[in-house]
This record gives C-alpha cells, structure tokens and sequence, in this order.
C-alpha cells in the first residue's frame, strides 16, 4: 500500500463525548461529527433511550488502505472516516451496532434513527443493512456525496 500523507488533521481523544481510544481525522470530518453528535446523537438518545451517550466505542478512523477488492482509496486512507460500534449511554447502558441493530425495539428504533440521521450530516453512511463488513458498525465518512446505505 502506497503512502498516506495527511494534512489539516487532529488527534482526537473526546468531545462531548470520550471515545474508546483516540483517533486521527480531518478537522472537517470532527466539524461534521461535533455537529452530529450535538445536533443529532445526543437529542436523539434522550428521546428514544432516555439517558445521554458518555462514550463512543469505535473501531478507528485513519488506516492506509484501499475500499475492500478495489483499487480505490478508502476513506480511511484520508482520515475523513470513522466506524462506530457502540454508543455507551450516562446510565452504563451500552447500544451496540452488532447486537442493537435486530435487538429490542428501543435498541433497535434508536440504531436506525441515528443511522438515518447520520445521512444529513456524512457524505456516506453504511451500516448493517449495507453488507456482511458492515455488520458490526456505522461507516460514517465526510463528503459532499449522500450514499446512505
């Protein structure tokens, strides 16, 4: 895999939110995802789950790669990329993608609201419904496009 140069980027630790570990993305894609999680996540878990998201769990954002079985850059390769696996509410309460998405219908409302949210603010959204690599997370990616799957 060839080099990655990145520029405009930030090491982000937490935001209104801590996350599972930090991770490296564009300053615009953390402009994206602070709207989304003050606009759009935390309103959201209020009204369906009652409680505040305290942290994101996460499986990483920048990653030197190509989209799987193409020759095309993934986002990751841009830092313009994160995948979500789990929303940990106040109350201790976590909503995992994996298990959340066909689980009881609280779960599984808020786990599609989110994702159909996310649709306003990314670019590009795939979740579960999307394919088999996608079971487990949100792909949520900053863009100009609207590709929500």
């Amino acid at each position: 895999v060839e080099n990655c140069p990145l520029s405009n980027v930030v090491r982000v630790r937490s935001s209104g939110v801590s996350f599972s570990s930090p991770f490296t993305v564009t300053c615009p894609m953390l402009v994206a995802w602070v709207m989304f999680e003050q606009q759009q996540l935390q309103p959201l878990a209020l009204e369906h789950l009652g409680a505040e998201v305290s942290r994101v769990d996460h499986f990483g954002s920048f990653a030197c790669r190509n989209v799987a079985g193409s020759a095309r850059r993934s986002a990751h390769a841009r830092a313009e990329a994160i995948d979500v696996a789990a929303f940990v509410l106040a109350d201790g309460r976590r909503i995992s993608v994996q298990s959340g998405w066909n689980a009881s219908r609280d779960e599984r409302e808020f786990l599609r609201v989110i994702h159909r949210s996310a649709c306003k603010r990314f670019g590009t959204v795939l979740g579960p419904d999307y394919n088999r690599a996608h079971e487990d997370h949100f792909h949520l990616e900053y863009g100009s496009g609207n590709y929500c799957r």
